[in-house]
């Protein structure tokens, strides 16, 4: 199967600047490679009528082009209950009753990792299952025989993070992000992964996750976020930070794009044109806090 890289957003809204900076970053990884450049829409959850649409739109507004049609994992279904039902014959996953805040409120297990699921539910016996599946729905978690894993990354090294019994299926039946992602990059030739580093804690989860569904590790590189100048995630209230405010602003997308690759250290231009010089070494390590773009008439 052909490498590919890709870009996975959830369709909950507009696309953001921080946003089209991790796929700009995302495509010249892959294309730099000589891979293909893979579109998926990860809309398990929080699906908005019309955002892929305008993602996509705006996406190809700023000069990402992608291989192959979309894939939507709301498609993919069957081969997540394919992945769970291995991992189950293999007595590796169990029922988990929880609720969050009872996750919350229970003591740690003995020198479980800080935030790490303390496995109330891991060895109930059959007839205390049966008591708890009238009460509520049960959700799966992993059987985890590790409590951390490391993975390698591009910009960041060496990373070690907390394996935990996460959980595989929700108690509503929607799967859950850890083993959906794993699935879809191996099912569709996925072997280069570029995200924002807030999702870097998740990936030694999905790395031994990979290993025991026997699906080759992807190369990771967690790239910066964009922030806002108090140093916080970037977001829709921090005023004009979609291609459609910014337009209506009078400010074009040429001059957006052209922003966002001053902002790795590439030439204003085409995404094209960035090709030649990308280096990852030399990307920025710290995140970049956007200075907000004035309109012509500012």
């Amino acid at each position: 199967m052909t490498s590919a890289g890709r870009f996975a957003p959830s369709p909950s809204g507009e696309l953001h600047v921080g946003n089209l900076r991790t796929a700009i970053l995302a495509w010249l990884f892959a294309r730099s490679t000589g891979r293909k450049f893979l579109m998926r829409v990860e809309d398990l959850d929080r699906a908005r009528a019309g955002a892929e649409a305008e993602q996509l739109r705006d996406l190809a507004a700023i000069g990402i082009t992608w291989d192959g049609g979309i894939v939507r994992q709301t498609d993919r279904g069957p081969l997540y209950a394919e992945a769970i039902a291995g991992l189950t014959a293999a007595g590796l996953t169990y029922e988990c009753f929880c609720t969050r805040r009872e996750i919350q409120e229970a003591p740690s297990a003995p020198h479980a990792p800080q935030g790490a699921y303390p496995g109330t539910c891991r060895n109930l016996s059959e007839a205390e299952r049966a008591v708890k599946r009238a009460v509520r729905p049960a959700a799966v978690r992993l059987r985890s025989a590790v409590t951390a894993a490391t993975v390698q990354d591009v910009l960041h090294g060496s990373y070690t993070g907390v394996v935990d019994d996460f959980v595989l299926r929700r108690n509503d039946g929607v799967t859950a992000y850890n083993l959906a992602v794993v699935v879809d990059d191996a099912a569709q030739g996925i072997d280069q992964v570029v995200r924002g580093d807030d999702l870097l804690p998740s990936t030694p989860r999905q790395a031994y996750l990979a290993s025991l569904l026997n699906i080759p590790v992807p190369e990771y590189a967690h790239v910066p976020l964009v922030v806002n100048a108090d140093g916080a995630r970037l977001a829709k209230r921090d005023g004009a930070v979609t291609l459609a405010d910014l337009a209506a602003a009078g400010i074009p997308v040429g001059q957006v794009r052209d922003t966002l690759l001053a902002s790795v250290g590439l030439p204003a231009g085409p995404v094209e044109q960035a090709l030649a010089v990308f280096e990852p070494a030399a990307l920025p390590r710290e995140p970049w806090i956007w200075p907000g773009m004035a309109g012509p008439d500012a």
